[in-house]
């Protein structure tokens, strides 16, 4: 009696996760079989002294790339509180899928003298071969992972590579149905002014006057730019063909215009002068992401801008500048420089944890649920969550692309960072996490 009076209690936490919401609407599901098997596992080492606690942390529908999930922040929340001794999963990629966010977690876990258990892997953390076998099994799980981003990022080009369109906004002149374009002949007449105009006139500014002459707007009602413009003149999908990473393939579609009117404008193009072809420039040398969305304290625009330091190896320093003064000089209320990747991070970081959040997770939903009532809403939900965590490997003009469909300005003040999201942005890219879309390969990136 005295033995078992000596064993300190172990105060036992069961984690519960599954990445797809389906399913979780049967009386008994996936969560509750993790959990009852956690249960089960304490109980048979009630002679070490585990106890279970009151609460259980549950995250249904939740991606174990990341940490963003609240019953896991949850956890952590009641570990550094000293509430927890011991943590129970079925499995150890339930609490985590990736090694990094693993080795914060372990961090805090020695901290506070808290111990990991997995129920099927009969690993215990408080041993030395435990934690081996838990780099080891953790390691596996990254790569997995990783493989299946790299399966689906192979699948997109192999699908480019067939024609196939996979998803991004709609060019003018076409919609989309199936995967495939389809042209839109009013459109087409617009494409094919636009191409005659510029290989007769030979600038881009009157083409936009003889556009402006005859009432010719976007499709959101705006007029057109120099830009938008060189854009279309630029555009292989015109010809029939499918553009992915630099090269081109013949696509589904039908060309707009033909052969002979891209090499009647290719010279041309040529002679334009280079602040035009922004959109073309290398992925090494990307685009501002913030170009016309970026607002001084004072109201102005914010211009990007780089200096090269020769003294530094003639490394490139990138910033944004109020562009009233550099179009004017140095006023009392100018506000100077801000330096590009502090900037761009902060708002990449809330693009990311907006994709991410429950409320627009459920705002695409609604709009994606009146166009295809039928579709999974794990569907939707994986699609997000997972763009959010390849963002980081997307080309800096997708990222670019993506910023400026939901963002519609960012406002510097003196105390915060405000950002406008555009309503419009979120529908389209409801649209593109539809069936039949790009949305299609997010979602397999991770159904266990």
């Amino acid at each position: 009696m005295n033995e078992v009076q000596k064993i300190k209690p172990k105060r036992c936490a069961v984690y519960c996760r599954v990445s797809s919401d389906e399913g979780l609407d049967q009386a008994f599901n996936s969560i509750d079989a993790q959990k009852e098997s956690g249960h089960a596992f304490i109980k048979s080492q009630s002679h070490e002294g585990w106890i279970s606690v009151k609460d259980d942390y549950d995250d249904p529908a939740y991606s174990g790339g990341n940490m963003e999930r609240p019953a896991l922040q949850r956890l952590l929340k009641d570990i550094k509180a000293g509430r927890i001794d011991m943590i129970v999963v079925y499995k150890i990629d339930r609490l985590s899928r990736s090694l990094a966010d693993f080795a914060k977690m372990v961090e805090v876990f020695d901290e506070h003298k808290v111990s990991f258990s997995a129920v099927t892997q009969q690993i215990n953390s408080a041993t030395s071969m435990g934690r081996l076998m838990l780099n080891v099994l953790l390691s596996f799980a990254q790569f997995e992972r990783e493989v299946t981003s790299e399966r689906i990022r192979d699948k997109f080009a192999a699908s480019k590579a067939k024609g196939i369109f996979m998803g991004g906004a709609v060019p003018l002149g076409y919609r989309v149905e199936n995967r495939k374009l389809w042209v839109i002949p009013e459109e087409a007449e617009v494409i094919r002014f636009i191409f005659e105009e510029y290989a007769r006139v030979r600038r881009t500014v009157d083409v936009l006057q003889a556009l402006e002459q005859k009432g010719i707007k976007t499709r959101k009602g705006k007029a057109y730019s120099r830009q938008s413009i060189f854009a279309i003149l630029r555009n292989p999908l015109y010809q029939g063909l499918m553009a992915h990473k630099g090269k081109t393939y013949p696509g589904l579609h039908d060309a707009i215009v033909t052969q002979e009117m891209v090499d009647a404008v290719r010279p041309i193009l040529d002679l334009e002068p280079s602040d035009l072809r922004s959109l073309a420039q290398s992925r090494h040398n990307p685009p501002a992401l913030l170009r016309g969305l970026l607002f001084a304290p004072n109201g102005h625009r914010m211009t990007p801008g780089f200096t090269v330091k020769k003294a530094n190896g003639g490394h490139r320093y990138q910033y944004y500048q109020d562009l009233h003064t550099v179009r004017f000089g140095k006023t009392a209320d100018g506000f100077g420089l801000i330096t590009a990747s502090q900037i761009e991070g902060i708002v990449i970081k809330h693009v990311v944890a907006a994709l991410q959040s429950p409320e627009s997770i459920q705002a695409v939903w609604d709009e994606i649920r009146k166009q295809h009532p039928d579709i999974d809403e794990g569907h939707v939900l994986l699609a997000m969550r997972n763009m959010g965590e390849m963002w980081s490997e997307m080309f800096p003009q997708e990222q670019i692309r993506i910023v400026r469909l939901l963002i519609e300005r960012v406002q510097i003040t003196d105390t915060a960072i405000e950002i406008d999201w555009l309503h419009s942005g979120w529908l389209q890219l409801s649209c593109e996490l539809a069936p039949n879309s790009i949305g299609a390969e997010l979602a397999e990136m991770e159904q266990a």
